[in-house]
């Protein structure tokens, strides 16, 4: 069941230089697009989608028909932190309070992100996994969305710094559900773990 007044924000700005350029959520996974695989993962979990992405948001219509594509709220390409900017922004003209963001490249999110996000004690919760943290997953409320222009428009560009300077907590989840696809290598782990039911 989603949780109430979560915007849901897969980011699909980056460049993806190691992968060779174009859009990596948009390449296939078992047959699949990521997208399409992503979507499916985190459309019960809030109230309403959108992706984050510069350029022509077409490109995406076939995979995600009907579901609005946010360009950057601020110039320059500032990267991710911009994009969760844009979902913050979208959230507000929904009258939603929060936004979890996603990357693209990380499909097989777990069906328990959002509630257990949710429940964290903590102005902004990230999720964690195998001894690292994953910023760029995280639920953020909306009323951080000025100082975070702020931030941006001063130079900020790290999603971690801002996001721990804000008291983020890490929500640990066992094993690694939140593999993503940074290097042509890394597909084939990820169709591996699809298909063994991640």
């Amino acid at each position: 069941m989603a949780e109430p007044a979560i915007l849901g924000v897969v980011l699909a700005g980056g460049l993806a230089r190691r992968m060779g350029g174009g859009d990596k959520t948009l390449l296939p996974l078992n047959g699949r697009p990521m997208l399409s695989i992503l979507l499916e993962r985190l459309a019960p979990q809030v109230s309403a989608i959108s992706i984050s992405a510069n350029g022509d948001g077409a490109r995406f219509g076939a995979v995600a028909p009907g579901v609005p594509v946010l360009a950057d709220p601020l110039p320059g390409f500032p990267g991710p932190l911009a994009g969760i900017l844009a979902g913050m922004d979208h959230a507000a003209r929904l009258g939603l309070c929060w936004v979890l963001s996603v990357p693209g490249d990380t499909p097989l999110i777990p069906p328990d992100l959002a509630a257990r996000l949710r429940a964290a004690s903590s102005p902004i919760a990230c999720a964690a996994s195998a001894g690292r943290t994953h910023p760029p997953i995280a639920l953020w409320p909306v009323g951080l969305r000025e100082e975070l222009r702020a931030a941006i428009t001063a130079g900020e560009g790290k999603v971690s710094r801002w996001a721990m300077a804000q008291g983020c907590a890490p929500v640990e989840w066992p094993g690694d559900p939140f593999i993503n696809a940074n290097r042509p290598e890394d597909l084939p782990l990820l169709e591996r773990a699809e298909r063994e039911g991640a």
